[in-house]
């Protein structure tokens, strides 16, 4: 079985000088937790705050893409980086973990095609083109005005240029109507990398029902994201009522301000470890939205991407990666076969990333 997560926010955590080579205290994702957790591959995406515009997002994005080499090169007996699926099977084959890179957020694009193939030749595999704002490409899910009613018309061009050079779409926390619009437009299929089913939790990042069934009508993959936010609506209510969330980001940004400061990184821990106390969905809910998305797409277009390191909280007993084999159980007492399983767990994304070539 080939293990694939298509969604780790793991460069910034490098940028808050986590060394993936040691098994961190409060770290969801480092190579112990990975090997333990029997992972072959995962996106590591750069994630860039819609705060960010040029010039300050596409050097922000270096930052994290040169922190990211870094960290590989420093761990080339654990590591390699995969730029396809048979990269990803061959570094299996040497026992070494692929390190996959997306982008999140197309901000540092800017409105130059350039730039996205600067991008591409840097490996970047996929991008999501818009995270909690508005950008240049398309409109965020987040807002309640939105300034193109789906995507613009530079998104468009970007949409065939991806298509063009190879590149997966990943229409995560985009707008319904920009989703509509990237169905129309894409000539190949696109991801969710890490989403989750708005039948089961009402949060407008999630994905209705119809949104499901033309991803996979288009031979895409929506891969169920682990937060428990988009996993619960009970939980969204908890969190708010904890009101942990305002104070955290905070405390966090202070700590990404100054990570070397031990006080600072202590207050942030502190602040996780109030919310892992907090009443959590159990990670079995993860397979409840699977088995949903399953029920609408199909076997074959469902997956994991599980928003370690981007993510606050997790869901009770999924505490990071090391334990992500628990949801593969869980999909095993529901009578899932074992090739169900092979494809959940990242068959299918294998396959759409070859369908990008």
């Amino acid at each position: 079985m080939f293990v694939l997560d298509s969604h780790c926010d793991t460069p910034s955590q490098i940028l808050r000088l986590r060394d993936l080579a040691l098994d961190n205290d409060h770290a969801h994702v480092d190579f112990p937790k990975l090997g333990r957790g029997a992972v072959d591959a995962a996106f590591f995406a750069l994630y860039i705050p819609a705060s960010l515009q040029l010039p300050q997002a596409e050097d922000y994005a270096w930052k994290l893409m040169d922190g990211l080499k870094a960290c590989v090169q420093a761990n080339s007996d654990k590591a390699a980086f995969a730029y396809s699926s048979s990269d990803a099977l061959r570094n299996k084959e040497k026992g070494l973990f692929s390190v996959f890179v997306g982008l999140e957020n197309g901000s540092p694009i800017g409105n130059d095609l350039a730039r996205m193939d600067e991008f591409h030749d840097a490996g970047v595999r996929y991008i999501t083109l818009c995270h909690s704002a508005d950008n240049q490409i398309c409109d965020s899910c987040a807002p309640r005005t939105h300034t193109w009613n789906g995507l613009s018309s530079f998104g468009r061009e970007l949409v065939a240029r991806m298509n063009e050079k190879g590149m997966l779409i990943d229409v995560s926390h985009i707008s319904d109507d920009a989703f509509y619009d990237v169905m129309k437009y894409s000539r190949k299929p696109v991801a969710a990398t890490h989403s989750c089913c708005r039948a089961l939790a009402s949060h407008p990042r999630n994905m209705t029902d119809d949104m499901i069934r033309t991803l996979a009508h288009n031979g895409g993959v929506m891969q169920i994201n682990f937060y428990p936010v988009f996993l619960d609506d009970s939980f969204r209510k908890v969190l708010a009522e904890s009101r942990l969330q305002e104070e955290g980001e905070r405390i966090e940004a202070a700590y990404i301000a100054d990570p070397s400061n031990l006080s600072k990184r202590k207050a942030w821990y502190e602040i996780v470890d109030s919310l892992t106390n907090l009443p959590r969905p159990s990670y079995k809910r993860i397979v409840d939205h699977i088995d949903h998305a399953v029920s609408i797409a199909g076997i074959d277009h469902v997956g994991i991407g599980s928003d370690f390191d981007g993510i606050e909280v997790t869901p009770d007993g999924m505490e990071d990666i090391s334990k992500i084999s628990l949801v593969f159980e869980e999909m095993k007492s529901r009578g899932y076969s074992d090739d169900d399983i092979k494809k959940v767990a990242g068959g299918n994304f294998l396959k759409l990333l070859d369908c990008q070539l």
